[in-house]
């Protein structure tokens, strides 16, 4: 019987850009949630990928200062 190769998938690295405690502290405050371990991770995907957006604009339009508009 031959064995099954398995090929893992490679994980994007994401830094940790947000404040665990924070963001549990408000989600407790929207209601009475369970929050999962891997929430923390995808938050800080998002937020990394909403900051490398804004700092592409900001370059486009000659700017080194990143602004709300930006975002």
């Amino acid at each position: 019987m031959a064995k099954k190769k398995v090929v893992k998938k490679a994980k994007k690295t994401v830094e940790m850009l947000i404040v665990q405690s924070k963001v549990r502290d408000f989600l407790k405050n929207k209601g009475d949630f369970n929050i999962g371990s891997d929430l923390f991770e995808a938050v800080s995907g998002k937020v990394q990928g909403l900051l490398e957006d804004a700092a592409r604009r900001a370059k486009e339009n000659g700017r080194k200062t990143i602004q709300a508009r930006d975002v």
